[in-house]
């Protein structure tokens, strides 16, 4: 899928791999959706090509494969300049809208106040995003039309995944620019953030950084992405929940600056696949799952 306008993201996201025979991790891109919706981008002060630069791109292509693997995949088809999904509900910047905010809204997160709550002020370094205040009843419509249903579906997921199998390895998948690297030097190809510990078990982080490590690439934990909302929110290890963030360095497998597709893109493709194999079969022997009781499994949309 190219990047692309269009009057209205519908559906705004997809679920593969959903079938009696999946196994008990569940692949997220909420990131990666490349839709825009056309009075988004006439909103804008920015041309396309930079409101593109907070895409994931292409990190739904990389990973979708694990499908074949039993997986289920989940991706959001629009982009994360338009609406973050990695956020807090009610992330607001108050100066944004026109219009008081709710009471609930969050206005003072840190996210917010870099310009990046759930719908983002910004995109690149600092580049504001509008060229005047939204209608608040556009915001939260936004939240409404495409936040809760997005994550009422994640979460129907994982809870069946949960009930199948006894437990649930939630991997949110993401990419980072390469000038977001602390260390020139010694620049890290994929970062695995689990809050440091505390939103999932350390089988499967370590599972995650031996298999990556040994397919060749330098991986770092937690630094500088320890994990976003996603992870924090979704990940409860002691109720059989893990929630594991994955980033990766784009300039592994993209032009960064043309938004395109470089020689080492299927090789990276091919090596997360065969990565993600080995780790779904190592956290299934070292985490004692149940087995699946036989017959049907009921869909998120049934």
């Amino acid at each position: 899928m190219t990047a692309s306008l269009a009057d209205k993201i519908d559906p705004a996201f997809e679920i593969r791999g959903v079938h009696a025979g999946m196994g008990p991790f569940v692949f997220n891109s909420p990131h990666s959706g490349r839709l825009y919706p056309r009075s988004f981008v006439e909103q804008a002060r920015l041309d396309f090509a930079t409101l593109r630069r907070s895409e994931d791109s292409f990190v739904d292509e990389l990973f979708e494969d694990v499908v074949e693997t039993g997986a289920p995949f989940m991706r959001a088809l629009f982009p994360r300049a338009f609406l973050d999904l990695n956020r807090e509900p009610y992330e607001l910047d108050p100066r944004m809208f026109e219009g008081r905010l709710p009471a609930y809204a969050n206005t003072r997160s840190l996210r917010v106040a870099c310009g990046l709550g759930t719908i983002a002020r910004v995109v690149g370094e600092a580049k504001e995003i509008y060229a005047r205040r939204l209608p608040l009843d556009e915001g939260l419509q936004r939240i409404e039309t495409y936040y809760k249903p997005y994550h009422q579906a994640l979460r129907e997921l994982l809870a069946q995944v949960r009930r199948h199998w006894g437990m649930v390895v939630l991997v949110d998948c993401h990419s980072m620019p390469s000038t977001s690297i602390r260390d020139p030097n010694a620049p890290a190809d994929m970062v695995i953030g689990d809050r440091f510990g505390t939103s999932c078990s350390a089988v499967v982080t370590h599972a995650l950084e031996r298999e990556l490590s040994a397919a060749g690439y330098r991986v770092v934990l937690n630094r500088p992405y320890a994990g976003g909302y996603i992870t924090e929110h979704y990940g409860n290890p002691g109720n059989g929940v893990h929630a594991v963030q994955i980033e990766i360095n784009r300039a592994l497998y993209m032009d960064e600056g043309a938004y395109a597709r470089t020689g080492n893109f299927d090789r990276l493709r091919e090596d997360l696949h065969s990565a993600m194999q080995r780790v779904r079969e190592t956290v299934e022997n070292g985490l004692g799952h149940v087995r699946p009781p036989a017959g049907n499994v009921r869909t998120a949309a049934e």
